[in-house]
């Protein structure tokens, strides 16, 4: 059976998972990558460091995010997100490396969110501020569908 998701069930995939596909476009580049995340107040938040995803949303910040939940080919969620990038600093910025330090904590996580210091720690750092983008994606349209057999 094929069906659409309610607004609660998307909410819960998006609280429930950790990794999405962020796409973007600008220019004549369109490019997608996958990176974690955490959904709180109904945004998405997302550390990472400067590179190209960072240069195509700050030249166009109209952005899709989609997370997946596949247990087989029968069986599956998916959640497609339309939204705005919006780079945070100062306060916000604290306030969203506190959201994802909650949220990631508990795994074992990549070079650019260590699970020894917190990403406090990577936020603080000289050697990384540099380079270290928090931003969070404000949502404008959400959609969902599923398959379950």
């Amino acid at each position: 059976m094929l069906g659409k998701l309610t607004s609660d069930q998307i909410d819960n995939l998006l609280h429930s998972e950790t990794i999405g596909r962020l796409g973007c476009h600008g220019g004549e580049t369109t490019y997608i990558v996958p990176i974690s995340y955490a959904f709180k107040h109904g945004s998405i938040y997302i550390h990472t460091i400067e590179g190209l995803k960072i240069e195509l949303m700050r030249e166009n910040p109209n952005i899709a995010f989609e997370v997946d939940r596949i247990r087989d080919m029968n069986n599956w969620q998916s959640v497609v997100i339309i939204g705005i990038y919006k780079e945070l600093e100062g306060q916000e910025a604290d306030e969203a490396i506190q959201i994802l330090t909650r949220r990631f904590m508990p795994f074992n996580t990549s070079e650019t969110v260590p699970s020894k210091y917190g990403m406090e720690k990577i936020h603080l750092d000289a050697r990384s501020k540099a380079t270290s983008v928090v931003f969070k994606i404000e949502v404008l349209e959400k959609s969902g569908r599923y398959e379950k057999s």
